[in-house]
C-alpha cells in the first residue's frame, strides 16, 4: 500500500510537473516519469505486458520523437508569443469543468477486493494476452497488420522523390 501511494505521489507530482514546467524539454522529462510510475502502477497490477509496451512505446519512442520535434522548432521566448489572460482563463474553466465532470463520474463507483475463490493470477501475462489475441481476435489482429503495412508502404511511397519531381 506504501509503495501504491509514493508511486501516485510521484505520478501526480511529475504531471503536474508536465504542465507547469517552463521549458519543454523539461515538460518532456517529466512526462517520461510519468510514463515510468504508471508502468510501475501496471507492475503491481500484474500486467506486465502493458508495463513493458508503456515502457517501449511510449517512454521510448513516441518520447523521442517528442524531443526531436522541441528541439526542432527551437521554442524560445523570443519565437513563442505569450498567452492572454482570457486564453488562461478559458483553460481553467475547461480543466475545472473536466474534473467536475469525473468526480461526479466516479461519485457512485463503489470499490470491492478480490474474492479469494475466484480470484485469477495469470489474467496480465503475456502468455494468457497471446492466446486471447490469437484465437478470439485473430481476424481483427490481420487486419490491422494489413492496415500497418499499407500505412508504411504509403509513407515510403509519399517520401520517395523522383528526379525532376517538384515539391508542394
Amino acid at each position: 500500500m506504501s509503495l501504491f501511494l509514493f508511486l501516485s505521489f510521484v505520478a501526480l507530482l511529475s504531471a503536474l510537473g508536465v504542465v507547469l514546467a517552463k521549458n519543454p524539454v523539461h515538460s518532456v522529462l517529466f512526462l517520461i516519469l510519468t510514463f515510468f510510475t504508471l508502468s510501475a502502477h501496471y507492475l503491481m497490477l500484474n500486467a506486465q505486458f502493458l508495463a513493458a509496451v508503456n515502457i517501449i512505446v511510449y517512454a521510448g519512442a513516441i518520447m523521442v520523437l517528442f524531443l526531436f520535434v522541441i528541439m526542432f522548432l527551437n521554442l524560445n521566448e523570443d519565437t513563442e508569443p505569450h498567452k492572454p489572460a482570457l486564453a488562461k482563463i478559458a483553460a481553467t474553466i475547461a480543466g475545472g469543468s473536466l474534473l467536475l465532470i469525473m468526480v461526479a463520474a466516479l461519485h457512485s463507483v463503489q470499490p470491492t477486493g478480490y474474492d479469494p475463490n475466484t480470484f485469477d493470477s495469470q489474467v496480465g501475462m503475456v502468455d494468457r494476452l497471446g492466446l486471447v489475441l490469437f484465437k478470439q481476435y485473430s481476424l481483427p489482429f490481420e487486419l490491422a497488420s494489413i492496415l500497418l503495412l499499407a500505412a508504411m508502404v504509403g509513407s515510403v511511397m509519399l517520401g520517395k522523390r523522383e528526379t525532376g519531381e517538384r515539391n508542394f
